[in-house]
């Protein structure tokens, strides 16, 4: 069984025009002076079920969100900004145009017990990817939530850095998932909920192709895709999961290489999961959100412009 990891004049003379724009610019600098800096991507400042899965530790991973459906996790999601959360498109299939039965639980680490510091917002709206056709392992199964209002950054709430073009995975990088998902097929995390974590290789793409292969015509993992995992099983995402973060760290940065998208059942033999590259969607994404912040082994830029299968989810 497939199973996905599941919007009037200045007036005359110089005077004149010297003092308003004076003003003005004395105004902008208290404003900017009051709007602070947003805090560094993709570095904790707490350091110390998924199938096989640990429990994190409170705040291990501050930009791991929980996306609810009615007051009920439905998929994980990735904090990118003060406004703007990633995630799998699939997670809003036939929701898309409903985003008031959504919000989004951030800065929690136990689902049943989120805590006084935590913030839950509403959704405002939700832009899928336009290549993505809604079908079930897809490509480009990624989607951009705008949220409500901003959220107060934290020690429990912090935005994840996109890796920028000097990024390279080659396979056997190690690397992380984590969420609120099932820890096996049918059988939802227990009480309290605690955000799961799972350390997984990144699979040889052409190694993952052939385990997909569908025959002529009908390869399974297109070129936005990544796989990672353990071809032996017993470890993966699974129901729940979709939208959470694949995360690798640079240089000491934590960095989303990919999205939580499908994978046939949960933990099965030669079936790893199956993620949505970010790298393959950058450019995409920096178009429609501001503030996004790269990351890369030169430590790159700071923040960028405005701008068959099932899903997961959900796994």
């Amino acid at each position: 069984m497939v199973v996905s990891r599941i919007p009037p004049a200045l007036g005359g003379g110089c005077l004149g025009i010297l003092t308003p724009l004076l003003l003005l610019a004395s105004a902008a600098s208290l404003r900017a002076a009051r709007i602070p800096a947003p805090p560094a991507c993709g570095k904790p400042q707490r350091l110390n079920r998924i199938v096989g899965g640990e429990d994190s530790t409170d705040a291990e991973w501050p930009w791991v969100v929980s996306i609810q459906k009615n007051g009920t996790h439905h998929c994980a999601g990735s904090l990118l900004t003060s406004h703007w959360v990633v995630t799998a498109a699939h997670c809003f299939k036939g929701n898309l145009n409903k985003p008031s039965q959504f919000s989004v639980l951030l800065g929690a680490w136990q689902l049943e017990s989120p805590g006084p510091r935590s913030q839950q917002v509403g959704i405002a709206w939700v832009q899928s990817h336009p290549v993505y056709s809604w079908k079930e392992g897809s490509r480009a199964d990624i989607a951009l939530v705008r949220l409500e209002h901003a959220i107060h950054f934290s020690e429990r709430i912090l935005p994840i850095c996109l890796p920028d073009s000097s990024v390279h995975l080659p396979p056997n990088t190690r690397c992380w998932i984590a969420g609120w998902g099932s820890i096996r097929d049918g059988v939802p995390l227990p009480h309290p909920q605690t955000l799961q974590k799972l350390e997984v290789p990144i699979i040889d793409s052409e190694v993952c192709s052939r385990l997909y292969w569908r025959g002529a015509g009908q390869g399974a993992i297109t070129e936005d895709m990544l796989c990672a995992g353990y071809l032996e099983g017993r470890r993966d995402a699974c129901l729940g999961d979709s939208g959470g973060p694949l995360m690798c760290q640079v240089e000491g940065t934590w960095l989303l290489a990919g999205i939580i998208s499908w994978g046939e059942g949960c933990a099965e033999r030669n079936r790893p999961g199956v993620y949505i590259s970010l790298a393959a969607h950058r450019s995409w994404v920096m178009r429609l959100v501001q503030g996004v912040q790269l990351r890369g082994h030169s430590q790159g830029r700071g923040p960028a412009g405005e701008g068959a299968p099932s899903p997961r989810g959900p796994r």
